[in-house]
C-alpha cells in the first residue's frame, strides 16, 4: 500500500483541497512553491498510462478544476503540470503555481512549510474552488 493509498484510507493525514468519489487533491508537504498540489486517483495504479481510460480522463478533468482554484488562491502566470511517477508508485499529477520555468525544477530544494501554513494554503484553495 502506497503512502497515497494510506492518505485515501485515512491512515495518514493530509491537507485535502478537493475530493470526489474517485479522486483526491491535497497539498504536497514538500512543495516546490506555495500551493503545490498533488492530484491522485483513489484507486492505486503505479503508472498513469496503465489507468483505465475513463479514470484517466476523469483524473485530468478533476486536475483542471483544482488547477483553476490553485491559480485563484495563489496568483501566478500559470499552474504548471508535471507527471513524474518515480517517487511514489501511485499515479499522481503535480499542480504547481509558477511564474518562472525554474518553479518547476524538481531538483531544487523543497520548501518546508509548517502544518499551520499548509492548513492555511489548503483553506485558500478550498475557498477559491467555490468560485470555480
Amino acid at each position: 500500500m502506497t503512502v497515497f493509498s494510506k492518505i485515501v484510507a485515512g491512515e495518514i493525514s493530509a491537507h485535502v483541497v478537493a475530493e470526489t468519489v474517485e479522486y483526491l487533491a491535497f497539498l504536497d508537504v514538500q512543495p516546490l512553491t506555495a500551493g503545490h498540489v498533488l492530484v491522485i486517483p483513489k484507486i492505486e495504479t503505479d503508472y498513469i498510462f496503465d489507468m483505465d481510460e475513463d479514470l484517466y480522463v476523469g483524473l485530468w478533468m478533476f486536475a483542471k478544476i483544482v488547477a483553476k482554484g490553485v491559480k485563484i488562491a495563489f496568483p501566478c502566470k500559470k499552474v504548471g503540470v508535471s507527471v513524474i511517477g518515480l517517487e511514489v508508485p501511485h499515479a499522481h499529477i503535480h499542480l504547481i503555481p509558477m511564474n518562472n520555468v525554474s518553479d518547476m525544477n524538481f531538483s531544487k530544494e523543497k520548501l518546508k512549510p509548517t502544518s499551520e501554513e499548509l492548513a492555511e494554503a489548503a483553506e485558500k484553495i478550498k475557498q477559491a474552488l467555490l468560485e470555480v
